[in-house]
């Protein structure tokens, strides 16, 4: 079970820092629409959306990372207090009753945002239509790695509990 907890955590990271510095391309995106703005007094009709759907689907990949390197939010003060084998029993019950069905709950309803916004060919709306079914299908990419996240913390909270009983 720690080689499939290993495995996700490598997944993570490695897609992590494949997404963290694409940041710098959407920055640049934006000095594009300022520059344009202040040279031509007029902004572009595509770099606004662009720059939206970027910072969203940047934001929403990265949350698995975040999960990974324990950067979420939690509730850190009374779970310090608590023993190794309670923190981890916490953990267990708390991923089974929020984070699963949560979990589950976007992963489905991430899909058929998707496959809804695929078949009608969804767009932005102004003189540069820009396809929406990109960002929607980040939902869905983003709760699964989020979901496969979530099953390693569940790992290790059960192998801590098994290493407490011996």
């Amino acid at each position: 079970m720690n080689a499939i907890a290993k495995a996700i955590d490598t997944l993570n990271d490695v897609f992590g820092r494949i997404i963290a510095p694409l940041i710098a391309i959407i920055t640049l995106v934006v000095l594009y629409d300022i520059g344009l703005r202040f040279f031509t007094d007029r902004p572009s009709d595509w770099a606004f959306d662009i720059t939206k759907m970027l910072f969203g689907a940047h934001f929403m990949l990265m949350a698995a990372y975040g999960l990974r390197h324990h950067v979420h939010v939690e509730v850190d003060v009374i779970k310090r207090l608590l023993s190794r084998r309670k923190q981890a029993v916490l953990d267990i019950i708390g991923y089974l009753i929020f984070f699963a069905p949560f979990m589950w709950m976007l992963i489905s309803l991430g899909w058929s945002f998707f496959m809804r916004s695929f078949s009608r060919g969804e767009t932005t709306y102004g003189m540069v239509s820009i396809p929406v079914y990109p960002i929607k299908g980040v939902i869905f990419v983003t709760a699964v790695l989020i979901l496969l996240q979530g099953i390693a913390i569940f790992i290790r909270a059960i192998q801590q509990l098994r290493e407490e009983r011996t």
